[in-house]
């Protein structure tokens, strides 16, 4: 494979992660051909690019674009982060698209050569921030709620909005509890598993991404699993929402916004599991169980006023929170509450992201109207 030029070069698997020499053949040194073809003008606009065209070079990677974002993201369990490091490897891959050696013959050589840039950047990323957490990361339930200022030195992972287009498997490979599952692996580890188990590439792939063996990558993917499994319990939210009737899921939304904003505790009650737990990053207490989120809610929640709108966000269920702004009369958009359902349309957790960029991410209004103040919530 072309060296991605100014990319720094993705770390060979770790010795813990690579098992004995054995007698596998060397990975191919270039991109693998697929059967599909090639977009009309594609050869053209990589002449273009490869001779300095800037538009011919965002051309070439617009098809590309949403799915290296959502590569970026599950990598660091950021949006932000995403942002970041996918303008980084597109940067990268300008300055080296005119030593890619892409044919008309091998119409998937670009894309597994973005994804080895891509993956060089994310990389690079988590080396130097390290892994994004959820309040259950940092220690136990809190029996009782109280005072838990925002824990601003954490790096928190943070919600991913949904495409309308993305299909079911591209909803579930963003998953909260994959993504938060994902965090706790090494960087190369976690590469491997999303390049094979996410993105289809062969191990002979994306052993030739990451300058290593076939039997280096399935270590790696071996235990990368390992630790999933581990995490990662029941069945993933797509199963689960597609089990449910359409009508089930957005009477869920609307019972569950309802009880809120009547401060009706018994009603939002009656909507979770026994084992429901309620988290509030960048806030690290967290709460498990009816009793220990009931009195919660009495405390914190039940007594706002609230008014929402329905959302999706992760491939799950969402709701935008908004708060009543006095100064300006209006309700401004302050939480992101992101719902995972159990199979029998209950809500087993409640993630809500505090922070009104995560309002603007969800492709949300930033406020709403309102023409008098509300009555506050009993």
């Amino acid at each position: 494979m072309t060296d991605p030029g100014t990319a720094t070069p993705v770390a060979p698997l770790t010795p813990d992660d690579s098992p004995a020499p054995d007698d596998s053949p060397a990975p191919d040194d270039s991109p693998t051909p697929d059967d599909s073809p090639t977009p009309e003008g594609a050869g053209d606009d990589l002449e273009r690019a490869r001779h300095g065209d800037d538009d011919a070079f965002a051309r070439l990677v617009a098809p590309l674009r949403r799915e290296l974002h959502a590569h970026c993201y599950r990598m660091l369990g950021s949006t932000h982060d995403a942002d970041d490091v996918l303008q980084d490897a597109l940067l990268r891959a300008w300055r080296a698209i005119g030593r890619f050696e892409g044919r008309p013959d091998r119409p998937n050589a670009l894309r597994s050569w973005l994804y080895t840039v891509a993956t060089n950047a994310g990389l690079d990323a988590v080396a130097r921030r390290g892994r994004r957490a959820l309040p259950m990361d940092l220690g136990p339930s809190s029996e009782a709620p109280g005072d838990d200022p925002p824990r601003t030195e954490v790096a928190w992972l943070g919600p991913y909005p949904d495409h309308p287009d993305a299909t079911v498997e591209e909803r579930e490979a963003v998953e909260l509890a994959f993504v938060a599952a994902l965090q706790h692996l090494p960087g190369n580890q976690r590469a491997a598993l999303l390049l094979m188990e996410v993105l289809g590439f062969s191990a002979a792939e994306v052993a030739t991404m990451m300058v290593t063996t076939t039997a280096s990558v399935n270590s790696a993917v071996q235990r990368a699993r390992a630790t999933l499994a581990a995490k990662v319990t029941g069945p993933s939210q797509q199963r689960t929402l597609r089990a449910l009737p359409d009508a089930a899921l957005a009477a869920t939304v609307a019972r569950y916004t309802s009880a809120l904003e009547a401060g009706d505790a018994d009603a939002l009650v009656g909507l979770l599991t026994a084992d429901v737990t309620w988290s509030m990053p960048p806030s690290a207490a967290w709460y498990r169980g009816l009793d220990a989120v009931s009195a919660f809610l009495h405390q914190g929640p039940l007594g706002v006023a609230w008014r929402h709108v329905p959302a999706s966000a992760n491939g799950q269920l969402a709701v935008g929170c908004y708060l009543w702004d006095a100064d300006e009369s209006l309700w401004r958009g302050g939480v992101l509450d992101v719902l995972t359902l159990a199979e029998d349309g209950r809500i087993a957790e409640v993630t809500a992201f505090i922070g009104a960029e995560h309002i603007a991410a969800a492709g949300l209004p930033a406020t709403l109207p309102g023409d008098t103040p509300p009555t506050t919530a009993p």
